[in-house]
């Protein structure tokens, strides 16, 4: 069977958020993108881009307004248009952006590593890297039971080690806790308010 989506069309290349759109600017058919590359402007500059159904766009960036990129899609030219947008997630394929400075990680790159602890315990796998304000977090999935959420410090996660497939945790006590489904519910509330996906904002990259 084939695939769906973003990944499907890049030949199962991992994909790197980029940006959302998340209003309208004017009445041209400009949107507002929230950037999380490290130049927010550098959003138009990356290619080829996708959106969440993994069908190729074109943009180009026109301005700034309220921390915002103001952005032209393509063919995009009245205001109805673009509100149609909002929402839509761009992505670029991992293998379009340039390599990730020493101790800065693409969030592509840590999802699926395997989590163990100082002393070897497995733990499970990284499944998201997540933002909800406070700094990046890893949320680990072990093989049974509730996901747990490591912050992704030096000090939580002294060892990231890509090449290899994992990543050590030795995180405070108590952050091992299972994630219950009623914390679940409020991180995703912050995440909400906070940004439009709660990702990082430096061209996806993840710095413990």
């Amino acid at each position: 069977m084939t695939g769906t989506g973003p990944e499907a069309a890049t030949g199962g290349d991992p994909l790197v958020l980029i940006g959302v759109v998340v209003g309208v600017h004017g009445v041209r058919g400009n949107v507002r993108i929230k950037s999380y590359t490290g130049d927010p402007s550098a959003v138009g500059r990356y290619g080829p881009i996708l959106d969440g159904e993994g069908r190729p766009v074109r943009l180009r960036v026109v301005g700034e307004a309220k921390g915002t990129v103001v952005a032209q899609f393509q063919g995009v030219a009245d205001r109805d248009r673009a509100e149609a947008l909002r929402g839509t997630r761009l992505f670029v394929p991992r293998s379009a952006l340039p390599p990730p400075e020493e101790e800065e990680f693409y969030h592509a790159d840590l999802i699926g590593l395997a989590v163990e602890t100082l002393d070897g315990r497995g733990l499970g796998r990284v499944v998201e890297v997540a933002n909800h304000g406070a700094g990046d977090m890893l949320e680990v999935r072990p093989p049974e039971g509730a996901s747990l959420l490591v912050p992704f410090t030096r000090a939580a996660v002294p060892v990231v080690d890509v090449a290899g497939g994992r990543v050590v945790v030795d995180p405070p006590a108590g952050l091992l806790d299972p994630v219950r489904p009623d914390e679940r519910d409020g991180q995703e509330d912050a995440s909400a308010d906070a940004s439009p996906d709660g990702a990082s904002p430096d061209d996806g990259e993840a710095r413990p």
